[in-house]
C-alpha cells in the first residue's frame, strides 16, 4: 500500500477553518495513495490549551466531516489525526480512521495524557479502549503521541489484537526529538510491525514542534522520513513483506512472559 504522512505546520495565527482548508489542500497532493495520516490536534495546536474547549466538536463534527469527504474524494483511508471531541461534559483527544468511502471505521481516544509541564490532563479525559481495526491491507492499531512511551499498549495491540501496522498521530515537541526517533523505531522493531507516524511541525505557543514524521519497517529501519518543516512523507509498504519478516525472525512466537 502507498502511504503518506502529512507533517502539517501549526501556525498560531491560522483559524480552525483556515487550518482545515490548508489540510484539505495538502491532502490533494496525496491523490493515488492508499493511506493518509495527519498530526495530533492539528486544527487547534497541541499547546493552545485555552482554545481546547472553544474548538471542541462532536466525533462527526466539522473537522471529521471535512476529512471524511476528502477520504471519499481521494478514495483513500485517512487517519484524521486528532481533535478535541466533546461528549456531554467531557472532552477527549480523539481521532477517527475513515475508509475509502469516507466511512468512520474506527475511533481512538488518547489513553496516556501528557502530565509533564502540560495542561492536557487538566482539560481532557483519558480514553480507556485500545483500537485495532481490520482493513483490506491488514490490521491497523491506532495511537497518539505520548502513547509511544508505553510499550505495553503496543504489545497488547500486537499480541492480543493482531496489529500489523501502527498509525501514530502526534504533536511531539523539539526538546525530546531523540526520544521520538528512538521510540518510533523501538515500537516497530519489538512488535515486528510497520509504524507510520505523523508529527506536527512549526512553533505553537512559543514551543517548537519536532517534526521528523517517519515510516519504520518491522526491522526498525526508517524507510522514509523528514525534518522540521512542513512536508509529506511517502513510502510503499507491504503486508506480505511483514509476514515474511515475522516468519524469518519469529520473535513474537519466542516470548515466554
Amino acid at each position: 500500500m502507498k502511504v503518506s504522512s502529512i507533517q502539517l505546520e501549526i501556525k498560531d495565527e491560522r483559524s480552525k477553518e483556515e487550518m482545515i482548508s490548508h489540510t484539505l489542500s495538502m491532502m490533494d497532493k496525496c491523490r493515488g495513495d492508499d493511506f493518509i495520516i495527519l498530526p495530533e490536534l492539528w486544527n487547534v495546536g497541541f499547546f493552545n490549551y485555552d482554545n481546547y474547549k472553544n474548538y471542541a466538536e462532536a466525533i462527526d463534527g466539522e473537522t471529521a466531516s471535512a476529512i471524511s469527504g476528502k477520504a471519499r474524494e481521494l478514495n483513500a483511508y485517512v487517519f484524521s489525526g486528532s481533535f478535541v471531541e466533546k461528549q456531554g461534559d467531557k472532552y477527549y483527544n480523539a481521532s477517527v480512521l475513515f475508509d475509502r468511502e469516507g466511512k468512520n471505521v474506527a475511533e481512538y481516544r488518547k489513553i496516556h495524557l501528557f502530565t509533564y509541564k502540560c495542561r492536557e490532563p487538566e482539560i481532557l479525559t483519558p480514553g480507556d479502549k485500545l483500537t485495532v481495526v481490520d482493513t483490506e491491507f491488514g490490521k491497523i492499531g491506532l495511537a497518539t503521541c505520548y502513547d509511544l512511551r508505553f510499550p505495553e499498549l503496543f504489545r497488547k495491540m500486537t499480541v492480543e489484537m493482531g496489529a500489523e501496522f501502527f498509525l501514530v498521530t502526534s504533536g511531539w515537541p523539539y526538546p525530546r526529538l531523540e526520544a521520538w526517533n528512538v521510540l518510533n523505531q523501538a515500537r516497530a522493531l519489538e512488535n515486528t510491525c510497520y509504524l507510520i507516524s505523523c508529527n506536527a511541525a512549526g512553533v505553537n505557543k512559543g514551543i517548537r514542534l519536532a517534526g521528523h514524521s517517519q515510516i519504520v519497517d518491522p526491522w526498525g529501519n526508517v524507510v522514509a522520513g523528514t525534518g522540521y518543516e512542513e512536508a509529506i512523507v511517502k513510502a510503499e509498504i507491504s503486508r506480505e513483506e511483514l509476514l515474511r519478516i515475522r516468519k524469518e525472525f519469529p520473535v513474537l512466537n519466542d516470548r515466554r512472559l
